[in-house]
Parts: structure tokens; sequence; C-alpha cells
């Protein structure tokens, strides 16, 4: 696989989510000190979200914590409670064309702006039979890098 035309530049954010983001905010920003950076909703992502943050500069990290904006609706951004890791990437459009001819399999919606207005995209937890390679289990965004992010990290 040396012929990739991206790199994984490192961690971008972690998400995760609870029936109430109010015990997860105590938990991250109050007990453990994290900055609390924005808030993001949306319907179609049935999503409620509070950006957090570690770090500084490229070695920033987020951890958004996240909770239902209807809890018997999908996707259940609750279940699992760890849900997703971010990696940054170098070139978004490159990893997700050579990606998928290798058998990848996204979620729908293909590339699109992000909570922190980046591009991203994400990688399915589950491969099926025309795109057999998913994340094993666990949903993946891969987030393009910006400039300064890959001057940094690359």
């Amino acid at each position: 696989m040396s012929d990739r035309p991206f790199k994984v530049l490192g961690i971008q954010q972690i998400a995760v989510g609870g029936l109430d983001k109010g015990r997860l905010r105590k938990l991250w920003v109050d007990t453990l000190g994290l900055s609390l950076d924005s808030e993001f909703q949306s319907e179609s992502e049935n999503v409620d979200e509070d950006i957090t943050s570690m770090g500084r500069g490229a070695f920033k990290v987020e951890v958004d914590l996240m909770q239902p904006l209807d809890p018997e609706k999908k996707p259940k951004v609750q279940d699992p409670a760890l849900n997703h890791i971010g990696l940054w990437i170098d070139d978004l459009d490159a990893a997700v064309k050579w990606l998928g001819g290798q058998g990848m399999r996204f979620t729908p919606g293909g590339i699109r702006k992000g909570a922190s207005g980046h591009n991203v995209c994400f990688i399915h937890p589950k491969g099926n039979e025309a795109l057999p390679i998913g994340g094993e289990g666990v949903l993946i965004e891969l987030v393009q890098a910006p400039e300064e992010i890959i001057a940094a990290l690359g």
C-alpha cells in the first residue's frame, strides 16, 4: 500500500456520547479541566454537542461531548458511549477516492462540513458485501487538516 496518496497526521478528536451532555461536561470540563470551545447541533445527525479541547496549536485535540436531540432516533450518538475517533488527513479528497477504490465503506453524506468547520467524511463501522472494509466496529471520522496542521504534523 505504498501508493497511498494521503497521510494520517494525528488524532483530531474523540467523540463521547451520553443521554445527558451536562454530566459529560461536569466530567470533562469541570473536573478534568478541558476548555469549552463551542456548541453544535444537527437534526440530520441527531446531535447536540459541546466541543471541548485539550492542548494547543497543531497538538490540540477535541473531545466532543454529544447527546441525542431525540434518544429514540438514529443515529444514536450515545451508543456506544465512545462514539467515534477523528483523524487529521492531509488530502481528504484523495483519501476518500483511494480508500473507496480499496473497498472502503463510508457512511451516507459524503464529504461535508463538520462541527468544527473542517471538511469531514465518515468510515462506516462495518463493511458489507459490496464494500468489505469498514471500521471494525468503530466509526472513524476523516478530517481535512488545514495547512498549519499539515505543516506542523506532516
